[in-house]
Parts: structure tokens; sequence; C-alpha cells
């Protein structure tokens, strides 16, 4: 199924699919698919409304927070350590399927709250991408719901969000650390997005996004976080999504606990890397 504004969902779980769009038959009154389908063709506003059925939009800040804390005391120390010794005061990172924003403003947070620890100033790129630009509008807007922040430690709460009313809104320096985007990872033209120039992450998270989608694409979309990361550079997945066996071999898991990897350099793994 491909939408006019030329995102293709043909390669979600078709149960998934198939409930998604039960669901926008019942909110449009069509009787069947081909009757919803004519109902689409006519009716810009209903795209929209599906393509936000989805793109599964649940998210709130620190989800997994365990994860989190392994980034902040295993991966970023070597991360900097490894830069400050070539000179490199450049950090890029990806967030693919950021939803409304909460990942990528938590991977900022961390990461500030880190360089203010160690006294360092780094170039901080983060770039957080999504096919639902209602999703993005909000991400940029930058207020949440208690539900969205429930996760955030009361010290970091105090410091990076400001109440209003019954939200809290994300403070502008939090903010201008974020570049949000839309973007389709099976998109074939690009192995990362356009406004990240030229890929080069230093990590890349992308969770809870390839559950959503059947083996051939899982493999298409992994393959293109594996050619966006340095070598040495990081993936991490979601709890549930596993990689596929081709690359096993290119990439370390760091922790049975979770679905972390570092990316081997052709040295590491013995010769030049060719996956297809």
């Amino acid at each position: 199924m491909q939408t006019k504004k030329g995102f293709d969902f043909s390669g979600y779980h078709q149960t998934m699919l198939e409930r998604c769009i039960n669901r926008r038959l019942l909110v449009t009154k069509t009787s069947d698919f081909a009757q919803y389908y004519r109902y689409l063709l006519d009716n810009q506003v209903e795209v929209d409304n599906l393509i936000d059925v989805l793109t599964i939009n649940v998210s709130k800040f620190f989800r997994n927070p365990l994860v989190f804390e392994f980034i902040s005391a295993k991966l970023l120390p070597p991360i900097i350590a490894e830069k400050l010794r070539n000179k490199d005061l450049f950090l890029r990172v990806w967030s693919a399927g950021c939803a409304c924003g909460e990942e990528p403003y938590s991977l900022a947070i961390i990461f500030k709250e880190f360089l203010e620890k160690e006294s360092i100033k780094f170039d901080l790129k983060i770039f957080a991408t999504d096919i639902n630009i209602k999703s993005l509008q909000q991400a940029q807007r930058g207020e949440y719901n208690f539900e969205s922040i429930k996760e955030v430690k009361h010290g970091l709460l105090k410091k990076y969000f400001i109440p209003k009313n019954d939200q809290y809104r994300i403070i502008p320096e939090i903010k201008e650390m974020v570049n949000f985007s839309v973007y389709d990872l099976l998109e074939e033209k690009s192995y990362a997005p356009p406004s990240s120039i030229f890929g080069s992450f230093d990590i890349v998270f992308c969770r809870n996004v390839l559950i959503y989608f059947n083996l051939e694409c899982q493999e298409k979309i992994l393959k293109k976080l594996y050619r966006s990361v340095v070598p040495n550079g990081y993936i991490i997945l979601g709890e549930a999504e596993t990689v596929p066996k081709q690359y096993e071999k290119y990439l370390e898991r760091l922790s049975i606990f979770y679905k972390i990897y570092r990316k081997l350099n052709y040295h590491n793994n013995g010769g030049k890397i060719n996956l297809k």
C-alpha cells in the first residue's frame, strides 16, 4: 500500500495493516476496504489520518531508563575519550522513528549532563526523523503531558522543563540541539536523512520501529542504519527486535540485557565488508 505522499506501507505486517485500516473504516463509516480506498482517493485529510494510525507514536521520555543509563555510563566515556584523542569535537546522533520527540530530547539531556559533568565542550548534532508530520510538529513545539514525562528524574525535570498549565515545555537550549525532519526509512535514494547531509553518525537509535515491518523491510532498514553509522559507532534497537543473521559478524552486541550493537570496522572482522 502506497499513499499519495509517497510513503509505502506494503512492508508492514499484514495483520497490523488490517487492524489499522479497520479502525479507519469505523471512523469514516465506509463498509469495506474497496469503499475505503475510493474514499482515500478523494480525501487528502483521510490520507493524513491513515498515516497517523499506521505510524504508531507511543513514546515517553527515558523509555526503558536503564538503556539511557547504560549509554551514559558505558558508551559515552569511550566515545568522548576517543574523539578527544583525535581532536574531533563533533558528536553526531540519529534518532530514526522519533515519534513526538521524547527520545531525541532524552538523548540531548543525557549528553548535556555528561558533557557538563566532564567540563567538555562538543558540537553535538542530533538528527531526529519520522514520516508522521503531525508528530514532528508536536516534537518541534516541545510540549508534553505528565504521561510523557513521568519517567524523568525530579532534578532533570526541574532543570530541563518549564511547567505550563498541565503541560511541560522542554527548555530552548535542549530544543536547539535537535534537528527534526521528515524521512522514510524505506526510501531507496539515500542511506541517511538529507538534513544530516552525509550521515556518519556516532550513535543511531532505531527502537521499536523494525517490529512493524516484515523481514525483507527490516533487512533494508538495518542495511541503511549500518551504512549511516561510523566504524566502531553504535546502533541501538528495541528490546523485541533482532539483527538479521547476515549482520551478526559485523555487529558486536555489548550487553545481554539491551539491544546495543557496536559496528565492527574492517580490522575487527578481518576484511572488507560486503553486505548485500
